[in-house]
């Protein structure tokens, strides 16, 4: 079974997902090289090589394209990871994977903060294998446009999804809730 890969893209640091695997293939070099980060030309010409050489199932395609996407995003490669991550959606239209994964990508090129947490949400909708990653970084992005209630609620449920994961709940600290009273009547 293929999957993809996410990339936390503000952090820096590739969140530990299932991939694509398909035995001892280019297609699982490239998952090994978005998932790790590392050789990122070997990574690319392994990306490149499945997509060429293989003959791909439709949904390994499209995580392969993912793949590649964060493959090239690594190497700030961003036009290319985002026509990626566009192709991949073609491909398959229901890949959660990708919509998140290009809005990362959107939020690393800065000034595109809505169509990224547009993407986010949409990428919810399709039920993400790591949701907690998509929340996260629909804080960090609802956070940047000043809108302190939608981030906090996101860092909440990325923290409650995942509570192994240090990030959002260190995040959370700096919020203070204030209850208010409210009049009826």
């Amino acid at each position: 079974m293929i999957r993809t890969v996410f990339l936390i893209g503000l952090l820096t640091v590739s969140a530990d997902t299932s991939a694509v695997t398909i035995g001892d293939s280019y297609a699982r070099g490239c998952f090994e090289a978005a998932a790790s980060g590392r050789s990122l030309k070997q990574g690319l010409r392994l990306c490149n090589s499945a997509l060429i050489d293989e003959t791909l199932a439709l949904d390994h395609r499209s995580a392969t394209l993912v793949n590649r996407g964060i493959v090239q995003m690594q190497a700030r490669r961003l036009e290319a990871a985002i026509a990626d991550f566009d192709e991949a959606i073609r491909l398959q239209p229901g890949s959660a994977e990708a919509y998140i994964n290009k809005a990362i990508a959107l939020q690393r090129m800065g000034g595109r903060t809505d169509e990224a947490i547009e993407l986010l949400s949409e990428g919810l909708a399709r039920n993400p294998i790591r949701p907690e990653i998509a929340y996260y970084q629909r804080a960090v992005a609802n956070e940047d446009l000043g809108r302190v209630r939608q981030a906090y609620e996101d860092y909440s449920m990325a923290a409650s999804l995942a509570p192994e994961w240090r990030d959002p709940a260190e995040q959370l600290e700096r919020f203070q809730t204030v209850r208010r009273k409210v009049l009826s009547g």
